[in-house]
């Protein structure tokens, strides 16, 4: 009984870490209606990629099991603080959101969509360095004008 007691409490202890860490995160996790309501409702426009966002935005398709995705998540966090007010970070649990992402043909996670204000989206499968993510950001996502 004792031992019962210990261990729930360890459990509830770190479920409210966990909540506190998510509430502190500038990183959003999406839903599918979240990512047609917040990202491209691909149902209504499925011919033309519309962008409701106000920001460039970096869409992580990943999931809790995946060693790449742990790696990158903390990257992705340090982004979205760096770049907050201009660049928006969202996740999606693919195991979560199965329609989502074989809307998407996610075969291999993680799987980034990186947004551009304006423009066309793109695609890039597998983990990637701080240093890709800031190149991409710089030179697709917020590039400076000339």
């Amino acid at each position: 009984m004792k031992k019962a007691l210990i261990l729930l409490s360890m459990l509830l202890l770190t479920s409210v870490s966990l909540w506190a860490q998510d509430k502190d995160s500038n990183v959003k996790h999406l839903t599918y209606k979240g990512f047609l309501k917040e990202i491209w409702d691909f149902e209504k426009h499925p011919d033309d990629f519309v962008y409701k966002g106000k920001t460039a935005a970096i869409v992580d398709f990943y999931a809790t099991w995946c060693g790449p995705c742990r790696k990158v998540s903390p990257i992705l966090e340090q982004l979205a603080k760096e770049y907050e007010g201009q660049l928006n970070v969202y996740k999606i649990n693919v195991d979560e959101e199965r329609d989502l992402a074989s809307a998407f043909q996610i075969t291999s996670i993680p799987a980034f969509l990186f947004i551009p204000q304006e423009g066309q989206p793109m695609m890039h499968k597998g983990f990637l360095p701080e240093t890709e993510f800031k190149k991409i950001i710089g030179e697709h996502l917020l590039p400076q004008p000339k």
